[in-house]
């Protein structure tokens, strides 16, 4: 029996989030099932490295899983993708060591963020988007992310994810990206590791300080106190992914 790494990309609006739960559907699920499938029915546990939320999507989401499987792993990326859903797919499979896990290997992750800003709704983005108008001051936005940088206690947007766990974190980045004709923005975002629905509070709160509702003065001491406070906006689930899992 053998212990595999694999990278996964999905399209997470019709999910219940990653994590597998007595409701469904969720991703963790689908790919349980596929690996089950595989081993002929029965066993495929899989951990992952982010507990995406309902409606959030991956890139590069990481799974490990363990299968007794005889042939070359593209053979095995085949035969995954060949049982999952449409809106999940296996990009890459490798094996690794025994004692390698997703979540607690990870020295980092990175989300993107992305808000379409123009006049019109948009059919193909709105999947993966959210659609803000008026347009917004990607300056003020950023001065108020450069506060967001180093390690604090990131508190005022979320929540640990285990009881009793600390919301202390390093951020390494958080960069605003402005596409060539100005119509879509990313937020790219890179931690040791991330609050319950840190990101989504981030941005939800930066898009104010870029409609002029907030200051990067005012976003600064909100980062800085360290509790939550009113304020808050949380940004919609669909406009966040999961770009990639450091090691």
């Amino acid at each position: 029996m053998a212990r595999y790494k694999a990278v996964v990309e999905y399209d997470g609006t019709n999910y219940l989030g990653f994590q597998r739960q007595a409701q469904s559907p969720t991703v963790q699920g689908e790919l349980e099932s596929a690996i089950a499938a595989i081993r002929g029915g029965g066993g495929g546990a899989v951990a992952g490295a982010g507990r995406t939320d309902s409606g959030v999507h991956a890139l590069g989401q990481v799974i490990a899983f363990e299968l007794d499987w005889p042939h070359p792993t593209d053979a095995l990326a085949r035969a995954l993708n060949a049982n999952l859903p449409r809106a999940i797919a296996v990009r890459d499979v490798a094996e690794c060591a025994a004692e390698f896990h997703p979540r607690f290997s990870a020295r980092g992750r990175r989300y993107r963020y992305s808000i379409y800003s123009a006049p019109h709704r948009s059919p193909l983005r709105e999947r993966f988007a959210w659609h803000v108008w008026p347009g917004l001051d990607v300056a003020a936005m950023q001065a108020a992310a450069d506060s967001l940088l180093g390690r604090h206690d990131f508190a005022a947007f979320g929540t640990a994810p285990e009881t009793g766990g600390h919301t202390v974190r390093t951020v390494r980045e958080a960069r605003w990206q402005a596409h060539a004709d100005g119509s879509m923005l990313d937020f790219y975002i890179e931690a040791d590791a991330f609050l319950y629905r840190m990101v989504r509070s981030i941005v939800g709160t930066l898009k104010q300080v870029g409609a002029g509702d907030m200051s990067p003065v005012e976003f600064a001491a909100m980062a800085a106190a360290g509790s939550r406070t009113g304020g808050l906006t949380l940004a919609p689930s669909k406009g966040l992914c999961l770009v990639d899992v450091i090691y």
